[in-house]
This record gives C-alpha cells, structure tokens and sequence, in this order.
C-alpha cells in the first residue's frame, strides 16, 4: 500500500506520521484496557482518562501532521471547523465496552474534503486490525485491499442494533425481525460490520459525527447503500455546533435488504 496508488492529498510522509499516530495511541489503550476508572459526563456517557488523553494525543499530533487543518472530536471542539479541510475524531468509540472490560472499541479518524470524507482510519486495538479507505480508491484492512466481493461472499444473517433502536421490536411485535440481531455496543464498527461482511445490515438510532465519520466512507467505497433517516451529515455548515446533533441511519449490504429493513427503519424514526 502507497501513497502513490491510494491517495494524493495526503502525502507520504503524512500518511507514515498517521499510520505511527495509530499505533501510538493504540499501544496506550490496550495498556489501559482493565486498569482505568470511567467517569460520567454532563451528558450522562463514560468517559475515562485514557479517552482524554486519547483525543488530546490525536488532535495535537494532527493539527502538526496537517497544519492549517481544524479538528473536531468528541472529547474536544464539537464545531464543523472553518478551514477547508479538516478532521473528525473519535479517540475511543466504545467507551462502555472499553470501561468494563469487554475488548471491543475503536479509534476513528477522517479528513473531510468540500464537506466529506476523503480519508478515513478506523483502528480496533484489541483485533489487531487497521482499516483505512481514500475515496474514489477503496479500502484496505491491515495492508490488503478488499473488494465489494468479499461482503457478498459472506453467508452472515447477523443484522447490528444499537441500544436505541432495539426498541424497534416493540413496536412491530406481529413481525419477525428479518435477521439475527447482534449488539456490539461500538456504532462506528457496527455500519463497518456491514461492509466487511460480518452483518448484512446496522441500524443506528442516534450516532454523531464521530460516531460515523470513518464508516461513512469505508461503507461508501465497498458499495453500501446508506440511508440517512432525519438529517443528512453531507449538508454540515462551518461553524454549526454538533454537540446535539444526531444522524440516525440505515445500512445494509445490498438494495434488497434495504427495503426488507426500511419499514423497521421507518418505525424508529416514528417513534
């Protein structure tokens, strides 16, 4: 993999100093993993020092590695930055998982380009695996490229919730739920599930930016239909605050199951 096949906005020194970035922080993490105290923020979500220390390690080594280049992250600025590119970041997407024990988490990084993702990282510590994507180019997961044929080999029937949408299953209780649900608790790597062919579909209820900046062009490379329920992250403005700001979503492997999974999809948003 090189930077002359996969990308020419990032050069190649970029792309090393980022690819270290990763393994930095992941070092760190699993380091921390079982032996770290979480706490509640105002908005009632864990977090624990190691995501602050997280954020603050990335977006420090960022605004170096691409000066001139805002960025925001959960734990930091929640404001669309002003520069014409920049950055969107979550140091730990999992929080939960990661707190108690259970080794499941991320770290996610993109790099908007006129308002979408051109680059994305998506680094799972515990896994071992780094999963990287350049639009118009495809992606690639710890060095190999992998193809839209490698979802459509897969035979899983898994179908990924989160926690908010569960409650789907209430509402249409004289229907059986097309797949077998799987919770995962990491949004950002339940829509990526999907591409990868691990799930042939994920619903997410209330993900933020953060939570879907990464997947959001990984999904969009391997030919994921993506369906943006209420508000669409395309139409972000400079300057808008997303602290607040939910993108519930739809995807699935293939037009197919969307449209078995639309009206479950259609209840959520209704209720």
């Amino acid at each position: 993999m090189t930077s002359e096949t996969i990308s020419t906005a990032l050069s190649t020194k970029q792309l090393f100093e980022i690819n270290q970035l990763l393994d930095h922080v992941s070092s760190r993490q699993k380091k921390d993993f079982g032996n770290i105290n979480s706490y509640l923020k105002d908005d009632g979500t864990l977090i624990t020092d190691c995501d602050k220390w997280s954020d603050q390690t990335i977006v420090n080594t960022l605004s170096e590695v691409t000066p001139g280049e805002g960025v925001l992250s959960e734990e930091g600025s929640k404001t669309v930055p002003i520069t014409e590119n920049y950055w969107i970041v979550d140091p730990l997407d999992g929080t939960t998982n990661f707190a108690a024990g259970i080794p499941y988490w991320a770290i996610s990084m993109a790099r908007f380009v006129n308002g979408q993702p051109e680059t994305a990282f998506l680094e799972i510590p515990a896994l071992q695996k780094r999963i990287f994507a350049i639009k118009g180019q495809g992606v690639w997961i710890n060095d190999s490229r992998i193809s839209k044929e490698h979802r459509k080999n897969s035979q899983s029937e898994c179908i990924s919730l989160c926690s908010r949408s569960i409650r789907i299953l209430q509402k249409i209780p004289d229907q059986s739920f097309p797949g077998k649900i799987r919770l995962l608790g990491v949004a950002s790597l339940n829509m990526v599930s999907v591409a990868i062919g691990q799930t042939i579909g994920a619903l997410e209820a209330t993900p933020k930016i953060w939570d879907l900046a990464s997947a959001w062009l990984i999904l969009s490379e391997l030919g994921c239909p993506v369906q943006w329920l209420k508000e669409d992250p395309s139409q972000l403005q400079t300057g808008q605050n997303l602290s607040n700001a939910s993108f519930p979503v739809l995807t699935t492997n293939s037009q197919e199951e969307m449209k078995k999974l639309q009206p479950w999809a259609d209840v959520l948003i209704k209720n």
